[in-house]
């Protein structure tokens, strides 16, 4: 091992003896969808067994996962009993309102939209609201919650996030201050949260999900104030990075790389003048954006080689028990071929680690 990988190590709150070799350790770099949604489930065992083996670093709850919340519950036990030393990132996305995995249909509280939040409740009061459901959702067993939502709702019209009220408001303090609150009642959980879409979905004019995004045009620095707000105050969970293309910051050779792939971005913009020292997650790198311009070879390479920790895939364009495995095998041969892509590997790797030795069993 790598004297500098084994500093960040050591820094690790009982670091397990866990994951070492190469395969491992770009496991641990991949969070997928799955199918199933009962733990007595071939393909729900087999997800485990990659957890196991060390070689699958998380998994992304959709709602066809969640049959029952006592269903929910069990899945999540078995991920977790198959690595407690180093635990799987259990995931989902529970914002309230339109985006949420956890339903009235099956007996979970819903809550209402960031911008309804906001519209009634001042900050420590949203903060009681959040502490709740984030307790409702650890007693499940998860442990990450994709939120909350940092983008600036200055556009009206935008289809993806002022459609279904899912920013706080216009202005970067008041989304930083309710951003706080929902950080806080997660954190006193003993959840972790991930600030998204960065470096700002609030003034787009399209939908990423659907394909590509320019928002050249529509985009201000003013949107990059709730994450400075938020990593002064000492935020260093997680920033899920949106597959946002700007001219300016797209790579050289007049390249036209997402905010997802774009070095000037990650390490530019968000590790080097914003100065974030957490774990970077990709939004679903199989969104329209993403699957309909890149293969998946150049998705998985280009990710990393932007500052990509942690590769989320929602796994329904195609549905495979196989895409963790091929995404791994991706990872492995370009490290064993290019020493520098491998240093990458280690270095996601050390601050995932860091960041699961702050999860619960």
């Amino acid at each position: 091992m790598r004297p500098v990988l084994a500093a960040l190590l050591a820094l690790c709150l009982a670091a397990p003896a866990g994951a070492q070799t190469l395969e491992q350790m770009a496991g641990q770099m991949i969070i997928v969808g799955f199918q199933g949604d009962d733990a007595s489930d071939k393909s729900v065992k087999a997800v485990a067994a990659e957890i196991a083996a060390g070689e699958l670093g998380g998994v992304m709850y959709l709602k066809p996962n969640v049959k029952s919340l006592k269903a929910a519950k069990a899945m999540n036990e078995l991920f977790r009993s198959a690595s407690p030393g180093l635990p799987p990132f259990i995931t989902l996305d529970q914002e309230g309102g339109a985006v949420e995995r956890l339903t009235k249909a099956v007996g979970f509280e819903e809550i209402p939209n960031a911008a309804a939040v906001a519209a009634g409740n001042s900050p420590a009061e949203a903060e009681a609201l959040y502490a709740d459901m984030a307790r409702k959702i650890a007693d499940l067993g998860f442990r990450v919650n994709f939120g909350p939502v940092a983008d600036l709702a200055v556009n009206p019209d935008n289809q993806v996030i002022a459609k279904y009220g899912r920013a706080y408001g216009k202005s970067a303090e008041t989304v930083a201050a309710y951003d706080e609150a929902f950080v806080a009642a997660h954190h006193q959980a003993g959840l972790i949260t991930s600030l998204k879409h960065f470096p700002g979905h609030g003034s787009s004019t399209a939908d990423s999900h659907d394909g590509f995004v320019d928002i050249s045009r529509s985009w201000s620095e003013t949107e990059l104030e709730p994450y400075r707000i938020l990593f002064a105050d000492g935020y260093a969970d997680m920033v899920m990075v949106g597959h946002l293309y700007h001219k300016d910051y797209a790579g050289a050779g007049g390249g036209k790389l997402p905010a997802s792939l774009s070095p000037e971005w990650i390490e530019g913009v968000l590790r080097g003048q914003l100065g974030f020292k957490g774990v970077v997650v990709s939004d679903d790198l199989e969104m329209g954006a993403i699957r309909k311009i890149y293969d998946l070879h150049d998705t998985v390479v280009q990710a990393v080689n932007a500052g990509t920790d942690v590769l989320l895939f929602s796994n329904t364009a195609a549905p495979s028990g196989g895409l963790a495995a091929k995404v791994r095998g991706i990872l492995v041969a370009e490290a064993e071929s290019n020493p520098a892509f491998r240093a990458r590997i280690e270095a996601s790797y050390a601050r995932i680690v860091a960041l699961k030795a702050r999860i619960g069993g």
